[in-house]
């Protein structure tokens, strides 16, 4: 009989450890998105007191595209309505999603149960603006990203759910 327990207690922990490397895996991108939120972020900054329609405009020339096009001009004139408080403004939320970012990512690389909370909670109230975003103006790009997240809060309440059965069941 102790040995069917420990068999049982062993296979809990070898189904542990394997939902254990998947949320270390989504901690790690979420750190990673946040470094790159960061240096986004110090970018953006950097382009407070420059022109910035003219530095697109140099870039798209040493880019080799056509800076007479349709598409790059409305990318200039989109450019030409940023200024220094807005820049400022995107900076700001640039920041504080990368704040996020580190926070759900630190969690989960932690094996924290907050964080599991945390990042399932703010992962799926993105959902609805991804999907909308993608109706708006469909790409390969928002389409794989939405899946990924979509995959992510499907795995949390997965994991979430078996957690608090095996909590359960222990107690039972």
């Amino acid at each position: 009989m102790t040995e069917v327990r420990n068999v049982e207690a062993a296979g809990k922990l070898k189904t542990r450890a394997r939902h254990d490397r998947w949320l270390i895996l989504i901690g790690g991108v979420k750190l990673l998105k946040g470094l790159l939120f960061v240096l986004l972020g110090i970018g953006a900054l950097k382009l407070v007191h420059r022109d910035i329609v003219d530095l697109l405009t140099r870039w798209f020339i040493d880019m080799h595209f056509d800076p007479e096009s349709k598409f790059i001009n409305l990318l200039l004139d989109k450019a030409a309505m940023i200024d220094a408080h807005r820049l400022k403004q995107i900076s700001i939320a640039i920041f504080c999603y990368a704040g996020l970012d580190f926070i759900e990512g630190t969690g989960l690389v932690l094996e924290k149960t907050w964080a599991e909370y945390f990042t399932l909670i703010l992962t799926a109230s993105f959902l609805p603006w991804e999907f909308f975003e993608i109706v708006r103006h469909p790409t390969w790009v928002k389409a794989v990203l939405t899946l990924v997240n979509v995959l992510v809060v499907a795995y949390l309440v997965f994991y979430v759910q078996g957690r608090l059965r095996e909590s359960r069941c222990d107690k039972g």
